[in-house]
């Protein structure tokens, strides 16, 4: 059960605010200027450039990216916050902003921009305070979120060494502004990319007994597969399993000797994960045999899942009820989507949370990596605050 007494610092509340309009221009400028994943330049040195102005200790990371570092006046722990900051090769449709996508293809349709920018807010607000912080803030700017390769990359670069807790956030335009959600448990699922390739022998369309068809082993192996979630997983166990895209055939009287299969697995959690990684090398090779193909999986593990740790969670949503209202906490599912924050909890406690940006009155209504998503501006004072708050309360509760 959250706490709603908890201390929460009343000067980083009001030094947020204090920062609300620069913490907009800055989000609408990331916005007018997104760049892809590893291209986040321009982004990077924009965060360098305000981080070295108010004097907080940063570095550049390869190719991209920033982790910089808030020393409070007292010892204590480091606790590290995460932003990231790609956009999507999405082309924008909001044709009336001010501040749309200048670069045609190329769109934040997620988010990252907003987060970014209230990161930067909360790391001003901590460190106009660090007189009287107690411990360390460790701030990560990460790249590459959205092909699963950015939150390695950091890691690799010291980004969470000597970290004790991570905290990182996500806008959510499923969930109404106004509200904040931070599970205990699963947050986010694994994402896994499958492929699978199918041999048989060609021929002529009119002689099917002389050839081995590909279209039918691929096609067979498709509708049996759903198995492994119907069959083999448990009830109690979500899981999907899910074929995007199949490569077969080249002329309508040529029997396909290959075809190529391309999907991707969700779980929950790694036992589940692996049980179905293996059935799908059984399903492909038993499929194959069967009509006297041959086949080759290639499965690759994507992110890990997002299981939020419980004193963590705990901890955020005490922070939640405690620095807005305990109705602005709420329940989110978990989704299947797949967030590489999950690498930064595989050796330290954290968690993440959910900042509903839904706001239908401003056109708000987009789901994420829609050319019309957009934010409502409003929400990004609360997820500011939650970040500066998170590390504060999380570095005072460690002194007892």
């Amino acid at each position: 059960m959250a706490e709603t007494n908890l201390p929460v610092s009343a000067a980083l509340a009001q030094s947020v605010r204090q920062h609300v309009s620069a913490m907009i221009d800055f989000r609408r400028d990331l916005h007018a200027h997104p760049e892809l994943p590893w291209q986040e330049h321009r982004t990077t040195e924009k965060i360098l450039e305000e981080l070295k102005r108010i004097g907080i200790t940063c570095r550049k990371a390869e190719p991209t990216g920033v982790i910089a570092e808030i020393v409070g006046d007292m010892p204590g722990k480091t606790v590290a916050l995460r932003a990231d900051m790609d956009a999507l090769p999405v082309k924008e449709l909001n044709d009336s902003l001010s501040y749309k996508s200048s670069h045609d293809g190329i769109m934040h349709a997620c988010g990252h921009d907003s987060h970014t920018a209230m990161l930067l807010t909360a790391a001003k607000a901590l460190q106009e305070n660090k007189k009287s912080l107690r411990g360390k803030v460790r701030l990560i700017f990460q790249p590459a979120e959205e092909i699963a390769e950015g939150a390695k990359a950091m890691i690799a670069q010291g980004a969470i060494d000597g970290v004790d807790n991570v905290f990182g956030m996500h806008i959510w335009s499923s969930l109404s502004s106004g509200k904040i959600s931070c599970n205990v448990g699963s947050s986010f699922a694994s994402a896994d990319l499958l492929k699978v390739t199918f041999t048989g022998r060609g021929g002529h369309g009119s002689m099917p007994e002389a050839c081995v068809d590909a279209v039918v082993v691929a096609s067979s192996f498709v509708m049996n597969l759903q198995a492994i979630v119907a069959r083999e997983t448990s009830a109690l166990e979500s899981a999907v399993v899910t074929i995007g895209r199949m490569e077969v055939g080249t002329r309508f009287n040529v029997i396909a000797e290959n075809a190529l299969l391309e999907g991707t697995v969700r779980c929950f959690d790694n036992v589940t994960r692996e049980r179905i990684r293996a059935a799908i090398e059984r399903y492909a090779q038993h499929t194959a045999a069967l009509y006297g193909a041959k086949a080759e999986v290639e499965y690759s593990y994507g992110t890990q899942p997002v299981i939020n740790e419980e004193r963590s969670a705990l901890l955020a949503q005490s922070v939640i009820c405690a620095s807005f209202d305990q109705a602005v906490l709420v329940t989110e599912k978990p989704t299947t989507g797949g967030e590489d924050f999950s690498f930064y909890m595989e050796d330290i406690p954290g968690c993440f949370a959910l900042v509903g940006c839904r706001n239908p009155e401003k056109g708000s209504i987009w789901a994420h990596h829609h050319g019309c998503f957009n934010i409502d501006e409003d929400v990004m004072v609360s997820g500011a605050e939650l970040y500066a708050q998170y590390a504060w309360c999380y570095l005072e509760q460690c002194r007892f």
